[in-house]
């Protein structure tokens, strides 16, 4: 099954991607050996440099504003051990979005908890603008919290995140085919739900 290529973009979900890197661009200017060492200025600094934006992916996770906090929060605390196998390839933002999804989906699975489709949830979640319309954006946030948590696992992390299937499997312990089935299956409710949005 070859993977849907889903007209749902959620334009403005999250923040700006990440500049390309150049020479002057060592790890996004994180001082890794300093994190390493647990300096606490170096950890502040990262802490202050991409808390906001993990907590916003983690939210998407977990859709409580407490657990996201917690999520990001245990991975600032377990950042230097975590550093150990970080091998400085790529880009330092990647790799801590990396280990947020994972330790969402982690934090998910152990809670066993499904998403809260509450108002005071979705507010808490930038709402993207479709063509200028900020309701818009809101119906595909309501339709993405309808979804099940197997399917938008996997919808969040291919449309969103850009995730190849074979990655999601590995994450999500599931097979390759799993994943585009419920890609699959997650863009046809979707369109189902949102009619005419594009």
């Amino acid at each position: 099954m070859t993977d849907p290529a889903p007209q749902l973009r959620l334009v403005g979900a999250d923040a700006p991607p990440p500049a390309a890197p150049d020479a002057t661009d060592t790890v996004d200017a994180v001082d890794i050996a300093a994190l390493r060492a647990r300096d606490p200025a170096a950890l502040a600094a990262c802490d202050g440099a991409h808390a906001a934006r993990l907590r916003t992916i983690a939210l998407r996770f977990t859709a409580s504003v407490p657990d996201a906090e917690d999520v990001v929060h245990d991975l600032f605390a377990r950042l230097p051990d975590a550093l150990a196998h970080y091998e400085q390839r790529g880009q330092f933002d990647g790799w801590l979005t990396t280990l947020t999804i994972r330790a969402a989906l982690g934090h998910v699975r152990h809670a066993r908890r499904t998403i809260d489709s509450t108002p005071a949830v979705l507010e808490a979640i930038p709402s993207p603008t479709v063509d200028g319309d900020p309701l818009a954006g809101r119906r595909i946030l309501q339709a993405l919290a309808a979804l099940t948590p197997a399917l938008r696992d996997v919808f969040v992390l291919r449309a969103v995140h850009d995730v190849p299937h074979a990655e999601i499997a590995r994450m999500l312990g599931i097979t390759p085919n799993a994943s585009e089935v419920r890609m699959h299956r997650a863009v046809q409710q979707l369109r189902a739900q949102l009619g005419n949005l594009r």
